[in-house]
């Protein structure tokens, strides 16, 4: 059996939404526990109203919560009993396998990396998301963690992109792209030029720099970026999905025609729909410390809890940190010589 933590308090749909995903997610994996973890008298009436199998739903008790706009650093001091600092002591006290939270993503990082720890040869952690594509799933990272990154921190985000797109995902040695403002090697600023270097002699599947129009098309499966840059395509995608969605369903209802055609194309647009609805994906895993956490959006509804906590089951399963750690940890000696150490100083 896992267990997962889910943090009852964060998000702004909680602790509804948290424990109705909770329940949801039990039909989905059979052999998922999850631990709601935060105020029981908040909890309890909303698990009493949904009657889970039992013993699958357990609560356990939180009394502080970290608000959406406070700094990480305060939570860090001051908030030792907040529902995501208790979820990560039971992660490392090995009585939960993961932890998934929709709240204060800055303090779920910052908390994160403070009680698991960082991986061997990881500067900073990164958050992946995976962008449904034409010839499937694209993990793209960092989507916000880190707005300024090193050469360095770049490579390392590709062996842990890599790995989570092999191990998760099912992407057997996934192609690797470098996101730039030009797919020639000399293109882009210092960073990227010589985060083009180094993933030359990564020994990962490497194709070369790829531009935003690659996301969705493009041959790469997984695609390395600052924070900023990942941030802003995120946002961008989300927002450019559900612009589409209105537009076609505007158009189609202005004229029998269209209410026809949509009619016909009903199967292939529920399948497309189901593509391209980040909820299916549910959260964006947390690379780089030492266990396996996701963040998930501010406003998550019950259904991207759910595929949150099936995913990060499915994370545990694959071993995926310690993958990672493997990866990692072959890297600097083989790949990079001093040039590693360089950086650093």
């Amino acid at each position: 059996m896992l267990r997962i933590a889910l943090d009852g308090m964060g998000g702004d749909h909680a602790p509804a939404a948290m424990v109705e995903g909770a329940v949801q997610c039990l039909d989905r994996d059979p052999e998922l526990n999850v631990v709601l973890v935060g105020r029981p008298e908040a909890l309890e009436p909303e698990l009493a109203r949904l009657s889970p199998p039992p013993g699958r739903i357990t609560i356990h008790p939180a009394s502080q919560v970290a608000g959406m706009d406070e700094a990480p650093g305060h939570v860090l001091r001051h908030q030792r009993d907040a529902s995501i600092r208790v979820a990560f002591d039971l992660h490392k006290a090995g009585q939960v396998d993961a932890v998934v939270s929709a709240g204060n993503s800055g303090a779920t990082m910052a908390v994160g990396m403070v009680v698991m720890g960082r991986l061997p040869e990881v500067d900073r952690p990164a958050l992946a998301s995976v962008f449904p594509g034409l010839s499937g799933p694209t993990v793209v990272l960092d989507v916000g963690a880190n707005v300024d990154c090193s050469p360095l921190m770049l490579l390392q985000f590709a062996y842990m992109g890599a790995a989570y797109a092999e191990r998760v995902v099912g992407l057997a040695n996934p192609a690797v792209g470098l996101m730039s403002i030009g797919e020639e090697g000399g293109k882009g600023n210092h960073v990227v030029k010589q985060a083009y270097e180094y993933l030359k002699n990564s020994g990962l599947n490497f194709i070369g720099n790829v531009e935003g129009r690659d996301l969705f098309a493009g041959p790469a499966r997984v695609v390395v970026c600052d924070g900023f840059v990942g941030n802003v395509c995120l946002k961008l995608a989300e927002g450019m999905f559900k612009a589409l969605s209105r537009v076609v369903k505007e158009r189609v209802a202005v004229s029998l025609t269209g209410r026809l055609g949509a009619l016909l194309l009903k199967p292939t647009l529920s399948t497309l729909a189901k593509d391209l609805d980040y909820e299916n994906y549910g959260g964006a895993p947390l690379l780089g410390i030492n266990g396996v956490a996701f963040v998930c959006h501010g406003a998550s509804t019950p259904k991207a809890i759910a595929s949150a906590l099936v995913v990060a089951a499915a994370s545990v399963r694959g071993r995926v940190a310690e993958h990672v750690a493997d990866g990692l940890a072959q890297y600097r000696g083989r790949l990079l010589g001093d040039n590693g150490a360089e950086e650093r100083e």
